[in-house]
């Protein structure tokens, strides 16, 4: 095979990040993006390795059965969402499939996996936007970066954001432009408007709109703030996020207010949570509901009595959000900004059974030292834990089954490495749950899930 090579296959495969498998004439797989399980295509070839090639899909010569076109109108290579062209059912099976494949390369065959869960909403879910800024001849203009490169895709239409955070973008870029502003250039580090970060309550309708800068400030501030509220009343925040490091890193840690509060507030689960400009918030609301909900229906085993613990809390979404069903929550995050939304956010519901303190779930030994040094030894009846997609350092685990943590519920959003750690709890003594996806994230290859383990 040579690249430039034309090929026609039949696509027997798809994997999780929305390409399609075939095989060539060789028997080597061909890897190619768009493609669909029971398409027959033909592709460029664009990359070819001893075992394997990648090809740029040309035409599809007879559609799959479960293929659907016209999801959405951004251009192909934002490749954001990798099962565009793929019918709602399909996916969830394939990241149900992806789940359980997980399980089974970790070697735990006999665990149950069941169907995804969702709510049928497969478009505008997302809360939260990082538009990428560049400059043309028609002036600046916002987007998304191109699947593996820095290049920009000017894209104002995206079907998992709402329609208003496209109207703003289109705004912000006109607004800015007019007043001369340049955007920011990763190979010289010159120009000023880097990205446009955009947040919605969706409970509550409050949208915070931000511009990240590599300087300090707008040429007209006040003009600029006053041009958004009138056209859009929705906004209550208005910030610049500061941002002068020559990074991939798209926030800087300064912000400053132009205009209206310094948080966004929205509710979720029954509870108003108040969120900080940089704060981790699930980006889809209502999947998030869903996804806390079966954690919750895990964790209560009874009456309402016990402690719960949880830990890599972040601003005590969870923690929260089942307070009611426990006697006692502790909430344990590394990030002190962290704790204290968490604690501020507690205050604002009236939860007063709940606190939270500082502590790295990396290091076990010291991960409870700031409870329990205010509350004496700790004993929770169900621990939740919901990591980065790196999972458990393995010193947590073993630290919690020396404690004999009756339950632990295991919140994930990559199942690799939930299911290992699922492997190293079982020979710690646990027997494993029926694990349930989440579908958190339509039409991109992402799933969430979670799984009970007991203690036996």
């Amino acid at each position: 095979m040579q690249k430039k090579q034309q090929l026609m296959l039949d696509i027997t495969d798809l994997n999780n990040l929305g390409c399609g498998v075939g095989r060539a004439p060789d028997g080597r797989a061909v890897f190619v993006a768009g493609a669909v399980a029971g398409d027959r295509v033909t592709c460029e070839l664009i990359k070819i390795n001893k075992t394997y090639a990648v090809g740029r899909l040309t035409e599809v010569l007879t559609p799959s059965p479960d293929r659907e076109e016209g999801f959405c109108a951004a251009p192909f290579s934002c490749g954001g969402c990798v099962y565009r062209h793929l019918s709602y059912a399909r996916e969830l099976a394939l990241k149900r499939d992806y789940v359980r494949h997980c399980f089974r390369k970790a070697g735990l065959l006999d665990v149950v996996v069941e169907e995804t869960a969702h709510t049928g909403e497969v478009s505008g879910y997302r809360n939260k936007a990082e538009y990428p800024i560049t400059g043309t001849k028609n002036g600046l203009v916002g987007g998304f970066y191109a699947q593996k490169t820095h290049r920009v895709v000017a894209a104002e239409c995206c079907a998992l954001q709402p329609a208003l955070f496209g109207e703003i973008l289109h705004t912000v870029c006109a607004l800015l432009g007019a007043q001369g502003v340049a955007a920011y250039d990763e190979l010289t580090g010159k120009g000023l408007l880097r990205h446009l970060y955009l947040r919605e309550g969706k409970k509550t309708g409050e949208v915070m709109v931000c511009p990240v800068l590599n300087g300090e400030c707008l040429p007209d501030e006040t003009a600029f703030v006053a041009a958004l509220r009138e056209k859009f009343p929705q906004i209550t925040s208005i910030l610049l996020n500061v941002n002068k490091k020559s990074t991939n890193v798209v926030l800087g840690n300064k912000y400053r207010v132009l205009w209206g509060k310094d948080h966004l507030e929205d509710v979720l689960c029954g509870k108003r949570f108040r969120i900080a400009p940089g704060a981790f918030y699930q980006v889809n609301h209502d999947a998030a509901e869903l996804l806390y909900g079966l954690a919750a229906d895990r964790a209560v085993t009874g009456a309402k009595n016990g402690l719960l613990l949880d830990l890599y809390c972040g601003a005590g979404t969870i923690g929260l959000s089942m307070a009611e069903r426990f006697a006692e929550v502790i909430g344990i995050e590394i990030v002190p900004e962290a704790v204290a939304s968490a604690t501020e956010n507690a205050r604002l519901n009236g939860v007063q059974n709940a606190q939270f303190y500082c502590g790295d779930a990396a290091e076990a030994a010291l991960l409870l030292a700031a409870a329990e040094q205010a509350r004496g030894t700790l004993h929770p009846d169900v621990v939740v834990l919901d990591p980065p997609r790196k999972g458990c350092d393995r010193g947590l685990l073993e630290f919690l089954a020396a404690r004999r943590v009756p339950r632990i519920v295991y919140v994930s959003c990559g199942p690799d490495t939930l299911a290992r750690d699922c492997a190293i709890l079982r020979e710690l003594g646990y027997e494993i749950g029926t694990v349930t996806p989440v579908d958190l994230f339509p039409r991109t290859g992402h799933v969430e899930s979670v799984v009970c383990l007991t203690r036996r």
